[in-house]
């Protein structure tokens, strides 16, 4: 995810991430240059036609593909937010439990406070790979071998990651180490882990309908495929700039959707997942220092 100031429009205008779409579009750029340079050509000097364009068309046609592409950059962003949202309350979940388990549990029993300390941010990092191609229990930062080979065994691991901390509840519950009462506290925070593993899965495995996506890309593509007609007659080779310049700004708009959509991933409008996992795992091993609790 890009840091930036928004009140620097200096730096927003002449921003790399500028010469990455344009970097992205080059060969269709060059792929409707070499087109409208061509088609003028044949019009203008080659067969010499009396042809006479008009923009009314493409005028009325521009003002629906201009309600289509604001339509699909909102859903777009809506997912994209949502999945900050669910972010953001995992890292307020993670603090939540990880604060009331350092109240609970006494400093004493050191074995279950590093269980803890290393499960909880270990489901966020889960979580993040989880969303993109997999995880890899190596680097979720548990230190307990029994612990990985059980989540070796397993295809969905920050599910098994919850579940094993339930387990460890329900046993602190058994001992006595915890009363019933701290255990329904306990259970509202794991709730809402599986309520934001649930609606992360929903936006990764729920896409635009494809029916949607595929007649915009069309209608961008008819739209600009027919767009040097409308100027050949009154600009000339000019077209060639003006049909780049508008094909640059639907497609790219297009280009920005399609990353956003899909929250998850590593590109770079993507959400922040690992700077989000670093510091809940910050956080929680903060609250779980021994210096940190009731003595």
């Amino acid at each position: 995810m890009i840091k930036y100031n928004p009140k620097n429009w200096f730096g927003l205008i002449f921003h790399s991430y500028s010469r990455q779409v344009v970097k992205t579009l080059m060969p269709f750029l060059m792929i409707m240059v070499i087109y409208t340079a061509v088609l003028t050509f044949l019009i203008e000097d080659y067969f010499k036609l009396d042809f006479h364009s008009t923009t009314v068309v493409h005028s009325l046609l521009g003002i629906v593909l201009g309600l289509f592409l604001v339509f699909r950059v909102n859903s777009a962003y809506d997912r994209w937010y949502e999945g900050r949202k669910l972010w953001g309350l995992l890292l307020n979940n993670s603090r939540n439990l990880a604060s009331k388990l350092n109240a609970m549990i006494s400093a004493e029993n050191e074995k279950d406070r590093k269980f803890f300390q290393e499960m909880i941010p270990a489901f966020a990092f889960a979580l993040k790979d989880h969303l993109r191609k997999g995880v890899k229990i190596k680097q979720l930062g548990i230190t307990d071998e029994e612990i990985n080979k059980q989540l070796e065994k397993k295809e969905h691991i920050p599910n098994a990651i919850t579940s094993l901390i339930y387990q460890r509840l329900n046993q602190l519950l058994a001992e006595g180490k915890l009363t019933p009462n701290q255990f329904l506290v306990l259970d509202k925070e794991m709730k809402e882990f599986s309520d934001i593993l649930g609606g992360c899965e929903r936006i990764k495995n729920t896409p635009i309908p494809y029916s949607y996506s595929m007649f915009i890309k069309k209608f961008i593509f008819t739209y600009t495929v027919t767009l040097p007609l409308a100027f050949i007659s009154e600009f000339h080779y000019i077209t060639i700039p003006i049909v780049i310049f508008v094909f640059f700004i639907l497609v790219s708009v297009e280009l920005i959707a399609e990353e956003i959509e899909e929250p998850f991933g590593g590109d770079t409008n993507d959400l922040p997942t690992n700077e989000l996992s670093e510091k809940i795992e910050k956080n929680v091993k903060e609250l779980f220092e021994k210096d940190f609790s009731i003595k």
